[in-house]
């Protein structure tokens, strides 16, 4: 099966090379956060509620306060010129936030290189702020002469740069880094189509059999180095052909001479010319606007056009491709539609979440079968582990029944505004508002009267309150019952105010008893099918 894994990559690629040390991946991209000191954040909804904006910071881009120290050593035992690399930089004027996130990237590809089948190929996207040291690193992993291009994609048209004070070129392009573990990579080479002004100037000669433009036939320079010399058409010259396949394309029509006397040349029709072969600069492939249809709002989002190029050239139908910081999904939405098995990893569990979100709403809740999510509780028993966990820094067990299992979004004040946080349903145009309560033990009537009072005085439209299945009391459940009804006027349809879900309930796929309108956090996915070539603009 497809696996989406939630948590430290570093954790999951030393699981995985644990059980697949002869490498088993056919291509690896990560697109990880740049070391730009800045904090990249996931806006969900706005919504103004005691004047707080809903949003949740997704993940920081904080490498700085990276203890980088144990990663350091495990490369000296691992990787010793990896090591002395880096610490002949943590020797110089190099600051300490890019060593640590020169050493936590060095540990991770180390272990995506294991992964790799020796066909296999490597994608690195980075800026110009840390590509020349993450170069190097790869040169070492891979070996320098497994380096095989320095991609640059131009990712906008324009930088008003110089307006902000910046006295420098607009940087308008990232760079990726392209590796293979050896030599016998696979490569599907792509062709890009030619322009009008190409057409143009090249192909300007037309007859019954289409477009054509004409190709020299004699032998550049006049040098034999090979070249069969004789005459053709009065013309002695070294040719690029021998005499008896240049009867055959003159007699087939291929061949032509303008003037007598002159040199013959060759029509090489439009329509058999794949067209131009791709290079290392990409500028056809457009950043994502807030009006594209595949945006999901998340920052660092990449167009999935390309993830798709990539995955043309350097993977096949059924291989493996895995991306380890995988943010939005966007590689996996490619892999998904260009028929390739995926490994998905990411620290966030929003991330994981919208991942899992996007791949049902584009094809269906039948695709949820056809992945497996490392990460998060699957049994009640490991649900108790999480609500019982209290170690600063760690997930939640809030965090998972709210945002995770319920779609919602946590409640930044709750010790202040007494709910844990809530999701809206758009009811014929308006925002229904739900709040959240989830106890993690000792729930108690009290504890339920006080949520029902707090949504009361919120004006919210509904409650929900989750606890375990053995704290609900019939207390309980008399109390929430006597609150009435959420009333659908539209749909002459009634749900109670207040409903008490169990975390066993949630488990087993049942969710609060509401309008079925969209409860999601995220922006929704247009329906696709896998394998659709003709379908460009794949995600709302």
């Amino acid at each position: 099966m497809n696996q989406l894994y939630f948590g430290d990559n570093l954790d999951i690629l030393k699981d995985l090379y644990a059980k697949h040390p002869e490498g088993y991946i056919d291509l690896i991209y990560i697109d990880p956060p740049f070391n730009s000191k800045r904090n990249y954040n996931v806006l969900f909804e706005d919504i103004e509620m005691e004047d707080t904006k809903a949003q949740k910071e997704a993940f920081a881009d904080t490498w700085s306060n990276v203890s980088y120290y144990d990663a350091l050593e495990e490369l000296k035992e691992s990787d010793l010129d990896l090591h002395t690399y880096i610490h002949a930089l943590d020797n110089i004027r190099i600051s300490k936030g890019a060593i640590a996130y020169l050493t936590t990237m060095a540990i991770r590809i180390y272990y995506m290189h294991k992964l790799l089948k020796d066909t296999g190929s490597f994608y690195l996207h980075c800026d110009p702020t840390m590509s020349h040291y993450l170069k190097i690193i790869c040169d070492v992993i891979f070996g320098e002469s497994n380096f095989r291009n320095e991609i640059t994609w131009q990712r906008t048209n324009a930088h008003s740069d110089s307006k902000q004070g910046r006295k420098a070129y607009g940087n308008i392009s990232d760079l990726i880094l392209f590796y293979s573990k050896s030599t016998t990579n696979t490569f599907n080479t792509q062709y890009l189509p030619y322009s009008k002004e190409y057409l143009k100037k090249f192909y300007k000669y037309e007859d019954d059999k289409g477009r054509y433009s004409l190709g020299d036939l004699a032998a550049p320079g006049g040098s034999s180095k090979g070249n069969p010399y004789y005459e053709f058409l009065g013309i002695k010259r070294y040719w690029r052909f021998s005499k008896k396949r240049m009867e055959k394309l003159y007699n087939e029509g291929m061949i032509i001479q303008l003037k007598k006397g002159n040199v013959p040349r060759q029509k090489r029709y439009l329509d058999t010319n794949k067209g131009i072969e791709l290079q290392n600069i990409w500028t056809d492939i457009k950043p994502l606007q807030h009006a594209h249809a595949e945006k999901m709002g998340y920052p660092t989002q990449k167009p999935l056009a390309l993830m798709e190029r990539i995955l043309k050239v350097s993977s096949n139908e059924g291989d493996v491709v895995a991306d380890f910081f995988c943010g939005c999904g966007t590689t996996i939405a490619a892999s998904e539609k260009l028929n390739r098995k995926w490994i998905g990893a990411d620290i966030s569990h929003l991330a994981i979440k919208l991942i899992s979100k996007r791949l049902i709403d584009t094809y269906g809740p039948e695709i949820r079968k056809e992945f497996e999510i490392f990460g998060f509780p699957k049994d009640i028993a490991s649900a108790h582990s999480l609500a019982s966990d209290t170690r600063s820094g760690r997930f939640k067990f809030e965090e998972w029944i709210i945002e995770v299992m319920l779609h919602g979004i946590l409640n930044p004040r709750k010790t202040e505004t007494g709910y844990d946080g809530y999701f809206t349903l758009d009811v014929q145009g308006k925002k229904d508002v739900v709040l959240v309560e989830v106890k993690s033990g000792n729930a108690s009537l009290t504890q339920l009267n006080h949520f029902i009072k707090t949504v009361e005085t919120k004006d919210a439209h509904a409650g929900v309150f989750v606890c375990f299945k053995e704290q609900i009391t019939r207390g309980m459940l008399e109390s929430a019952k006597k609150q009435g009804y959420y009333r659908i006027e539209f749909f002459q349809a009634k749900y109670d105010k207040i409903q008490v879900l169990t975390v066993e309930d949630l488990m087993d796929g049942k969710l609060a008893n509401l309008p079925s309108f969209d409860q999601s956090t995220f922006a929704s996915s247009k329906k696709a099918e896998k394998g659709n070539k003709e379908q460009g603009r794949l995600f709302e």
